[in-house]
């Protein structure tokens, strides 16, 4: 089994939300997600999405593009971004996946002995125009990150996935890389920056973890190969 990753796919196969408006790169962006993955991705791997998969509002409206995700190859797990607005009471979206497809949300999962945990995360402090209301919002995500942390069992690889980058630059930490370094995760993947953002995006070792920034068109929308 190999484990890829790929956030922000932004998926709105039956709405109109044309992302071309955010560059080239997107035009036809969910035709060549497809291309790639089928070209990469085999039917025993492991593909982690974090987070902004849907554009759509409700639940019932994102079952078209959960289908899409659930019929390319491989088993995937998801978790929650800041645009999925569809995301509603855990059970209900559990309920709702495609086979091959799971969830994760203050808990973690674990596939051939691979600990798979995380939180959707925030902005950090230090980050420009953070403000109280993100300071409470960033310490109710590190609250669910400690909860995930604490459900993985002994495993000897631990992966974490994040939508929000966990850190405002690799230079200076977080709660959540405090955490995450704590807990011995030695893999993480984050997403949510595109265009020129991706561009400054920190990737390589820190402190004994080795981060990845996935976000689709950083990737050209093709899965990153992260571990196997």
């Amino acid at each position: 089994m190999q484990i890829y990753a790929i956030a922000d796919l932004h998926l709105s196969l039956t709405s109109e939300k044309p992302m071309d408006v955010f560059g080239e790169a997107w035009r036809g962006h969910a035709e060549k997600l497809e291309r790639n993955w089928r070209e990469r991705v085999q039917a025993d791997d492991l593909v982690l999405i974090p987070g902004d998969i849907s554009w759509a509002m409700q639940l019932s409206a994102a079952l078209p593009d959960l289908s899409f995700i659930g019929n390319l190859p491989g088993k995937k797990i998801l978790l929650k971004g800041n645009h999925d607005y569809w995301w509603s009471a855990i059970g209900r979206v559990r309920s709702s996946l495609p086979d091959g497809m799971r969830a994760l949300q203050n808990d973690s999962i674990v596939e051939n002995g691979i600990g798979i945990c995380g939180s959707r995360g925030w902005l950090c402090p230090g980050s420009n125009n953070f403000n109280a209301e993100d300071q409470k919002i960033y310490l109710r995500e590190l609250d669910r990150l400690s909860l995930s942390l604490s459900s993985l069992p002994a495993v000897e690889t631990k992966i974490a996935m994040l939508h929000f980058p966990p850190f405002t630059d690799k230079e200076k930490g977080s709660g959540f890389t405090e955490r995450l370094e704590a807990a011995g995760v030695q893999i993480v993947v984050y997403g949510h920056l595109h265009g020129e953002a991706n561009r400054y995006a920190f990737e390589g070792e820190r402190n004994g973890i080795y981060y990845h920034c996935v976000a689709a068109d950083k990737l050209d929308f093709m899965p990153k190969l992260i571990y196997g």
